[in-house]
């Protein structure tokens, strides 16, 4: 049986160069990361513009290449390594990054079916974990963090190292909570806003990690 983690959109709007490079380091200072894994990235994908595209095209001879697809012949870590996609959805062009885990071979392939099959619903068929990750790219770095990492004491041992964010609660007002256990009603309350700043100059006002 596979292992492989779910395909999962981490970026709302198309990123720019320096939030492309942004998405490819947002594990990098995660507590409890191996870094020489590659696991955290595995399967994780983003919309990128034609430039940029290109542009990772040019930088290295690809580990393959063929019609829509190449892949980066520098790997990030382990079996992880990026492949940049072309694809036609719905009579328009457009272009993707994603960290596909090579030890599975069909990954590649695998991966430009999920996107495909994300990018013709609604935002109805985006999964929890896909709208989690919406939300936590969206959001100002004021507005979440890391649980235990400044203040160990606030948080159970088996919280740290997880991501959290401000939310607000009647009669408790504004507090820390973890970004897994948001509401169906609080993920929902977000994601108009998030999707109205991906909108905003192809999302460049969005935060990566």
């Amino acid at each position: 049986m596979s292992t492989h983690p779910p395909f999962r959109k981490v970026f709302e709007g198309i990123a720019t160069r320096s939030q492309m490079f942004a998405l490819f380091n947002r594990h990098r200072d995660k507590p409890g990361v191996d870094p020489l894994s590659g696991v955290p990235y595995a399967s994780e994908w983003f919309e990128i513009s034609a430039s940029e595209y290109h542009f990772m095209l040019g930088l290295l001879p690809p580990l393959f290449q063929r019609t829509g697809m190449f892949g980066m012949s520098e790997y990030k870590a382990g079996n992880v390594t990026s492949v940049f996609f072309a694809i036609r959805i719905r009579g328009r062009e457009r272009w993707f990054h994603g960290f596909c885990d090579l030890s599975d071979k069909p990954s590649p392939d695998a991966m430009r079916a999920a996107i495909i099959a994300h990018e013709t619903g609604a935002v109805d068929s985006m999964t929890r974990e896909e709208k989690l990750e919406a939300i936590w790219s969206a959001t100002h770095a004021d507005f979440r963090g890391i649980a235990g990492e400044t203040n160990p004491d606030a948080w159970p041992p088996e919280h740290h190292g997880k991501r959290t964010i401000l939310v607000y609660t009647v009669g408790q007002g504004t507090t820390l909570k973890l970004l897994q256990d948001l509401t169906d009603e609080e993920i929902d309350s977000r994601m108009p806003a998030v999707h109205a700043r991906s909108r905003r100059k192809g999302g460049n006002d969005a935060k990566p990690s």
